[in-house]
């Protein structure tokens, strides 16, 4: 009867839940000071370090300092030969599409896969956290130990895989 008289519903009101504590101004800096000092480092990694939740982390990255993953971007540069090249090859496709009725039957696509042996796997594995894309440069030692796996299919199969060291 006292909560009816109280609060006019004999209903319980639903607790709070626990206060957050993670994204104090303390801990707020504390992620800015890290961002700052090593951008690429990862949330696991950060979190490990500041003895903070990945989860804390995280949030304070997007909430509280407005930071973004940035993925690098590899690009190939393509030179004024490249794009002739690219033309020609075209050009040839058409014309043997339209002259032999299975062309399409006989190509084979392929592609090779580089594992190097120092760690580095890819750029997917990396993230820069920051407010603005810094445009960011990794650099790598230039000729790295590595297995090339290379594969292929075509209408009669898989060929492969192969492996070259």
């Amino acid at each position: 009867m006292k909560k009816f008289e109280e609060t006019g519903s004999v209903v319980d009101l639903k607790s709070p839940g626990r206060r957050r504590s993670a994204r104090t101004e303390q801990n707020i800096e504390v992620v800015r000071d890290s961002v700052a000092v090593s951008p690429a480092k990862s949330i696991r990694r950060r979190s490990q370090q500041l003895r903070l939740r990945c989860s804390s982390v995280r949030r304070i990255l997007r909430y509280d300092l407005k930071c973004h993953p940035y993925k690098i971007q590899l690009t190939q540069q393509l030179k004024v030969a490249d794009h002739q090249k690219r033309r020609q090859f075209v050009d040839w496709v058409l014309r043997n599409s339209q002259e032999e009725e299975n062309f399409a039957m006989n190509i084979i696509f392929s592609d090779e896969a580089h594992f190097q042996l120092n760690g580095f796997v890819n750029k997917q594995n990396c993230r820069i956290w920051g407010s603005e894309n810094p445009r960011m440069v990794k650099e790598r030692e230039m000729y790295p130990q590595r297995v090339t796996v290379w594969c292929g299919f075509w209408s009669g199969g898989v060929i492969g895989p192969y492996f070259v060291e």
